[in-house]
């Protein structure tokens, strides 16, 4: 999932890691807006709320609005920074490295979660959207833009595109491609609906430190594509 680039890539190389990041993503997105009632896996909306509150002349919650966005701005410069870093000395792990960053982050926010919750929980916003920029920004390159988990508004945009071209597009191989895509993005929309349904459950039982299980996902992934 992760060691595979450019042609080398298959449609189970981007189904793989397409299930196993919008299943993080799916968690994230759910036991994220229980902990402190934000969106933490996309941008969208802050940006709506930050504009709303310059309006209202409510600079400093505009800023923390501002900040949101930034904070996952910054988690997808660091990514594909360094992964161009990465790849001027090696290609081998180019791509494990984000992703561990990532799952350090998870568990370090799962760990600290209920303090943050209490004196901070601003900053536990901004390390989980930082942690899904990164997420974002990793799999948008390794895929050449093919996969996408951390939000489905664009995913339903294109299901619906492809979708309706099925009744056109009459060629074999269209509709062999058609297929292909099609399947990447139900997998995605399933995986995190799941992840989203297993982040509820469990954060009713345990809280932030389901973020941990997010970040432990997120580690045997890797593990498993290595061994």
């Amino acid at each position: 999932m992760f060691k595979h680039q450019g042609k080398e890539r298959t449609l189970q190389h981007n189904l793989g890691i397409a299930s196993l990041l919008s299943f993080v993503a799916g968690i994230v997105n759910v036991a994220g807006f229980l902990a402190v009632q934000r969106l933490t896996t996309n941008v969208t909306g802050h940006f709506a709320f930050f504009v709303d509150e310059v309006f209202k002349l409510n600079f400093w919650q505009g800023f923390i609005y501002f900040l949101y966005i930034f904070f996952f701005f910054l988690g997808s410069f660091v990514s594909n920074f360094l992964i161009e870093l990465i790849s001027r000395k090696s290609k081998g792990y180019v791509y494990v490295i984000p992703a561990v960053i990532e799952s350090i982050i998870l568990f370090t926010v799962a760990f600290f979660g209920p303090l943050l919750i209490l004196h901070n929980p601003n900053l536990l916003a901004f390390a989980l959207l930082f942690a899904m920029g990164l997420q974002n920004s990793l799999v948008t390159t390794i895929s050449n833009a093919t996969v996408r988990t951390t939000h489905l508004t664009g995913l339903f945009t294109d299901l619906g595109i492809e979708l309706s071209q099925l009744f056109f597009y009459r060629q074999p191989e269209q509709k062999v491609k058609l297929y292909s895509s099609i399947k990447l993005r139900l997998t995605i929309i399933s995986f995190f609906f799941a992840g989203g349904i297993t982040g509820g459950v469990f954060y009713s039982l345990i809280g932030v430190y389901v973020l941990a299980l997010a970040g432990a996902v997120l580690l045997l992934g890797i593990v498993y594509d290595n061994i």
